[in-house]
């Protein structure tokens, strides 16, 4: 089971977290942990390791030879973590980290830091396409990419549909027709779209 994905940069500022199981303390704590453990290893060892010092935070493991495992893959300044039990396969989780950047690739168009900070909802979204409650629903990437979009353009339209006033979009006019803002706000004020 995945119990925790993070990304955080090379300062261990957290960029996006989540966590599918209970915590036993504080979140702020736990992403400076792993940070520590992350930044600390030499670029040439593997991208997973064991982390018994994780039980302190997410609890210990029923079984005596199960552990906490860190799996993680860096890309530019940020660190991109899942933090799995003994269940999850260590290749596997590399191989969904890499689907998981492809995907904010797709939406954001290479994917920065900056994009992390100013749209963590779609960031949040993406990651809910891909796992839910700690399992993995969705690795097809073109799948993810057209469910983002539907969103996308349905929160859109929604907007759209409540804000008369927003850019490019507004009331319909006499004959069905979209109009400026600017139009439909002279018609209201004119009384020309009066009911």
């Amino acid at each position: 089971m995945i119990h925790g994905v993070l990304i955080f940069n090379t300062s261990g500022v957290a960029r996006l977290t989540k966590f599918y199981t209970p915590l036993h303390q504080s979140p702020q704590t736990l992403v400076q942990k792993i940070f520590s453990l992350v930044s600390s290893r030499p670029p040439g060892l593997c991208n997973f390791l064991d982390a018994p010092e994780l039980e302190a935070f997410l609890g210990p493991k029923k079984k005596d030879d199960e552990r906490w495992r860190v799996v993680y893959r860096s890309y530019a300044t940020l660190h991109f973590v899942f933090v799995v039990d003994g269940a999850e396969s260590e290749l596997g989780i590399l191989d969904l980290i890499q689907v998981f950047v492809e995907s904010l690739d797709r939406t954001f168009e290479n994917v920065c830091e900056l994009d992390l900070v100013f749209h963590f909802d779609e960031a949040h979204h993406i990651l809910a396409e891909i796992i839910q409650g700690g399992l993995v629903l969705e690795t097809n990437i073109e799948e993810i990419d057209a469910s983002v979009h539907q969103a996308t353009k349905a929160r859109k339209e929604s907007f759209a549909s409540a804000n008369p006033l927003a850019l490019g979009v507004g009331g319909l006019g006499v004959r069905g027709v979209n109009q400026t803002p600017l139009g439909w706000l002279t018609g209201k004020l004119t009384g020309v779209g009066a009911r």
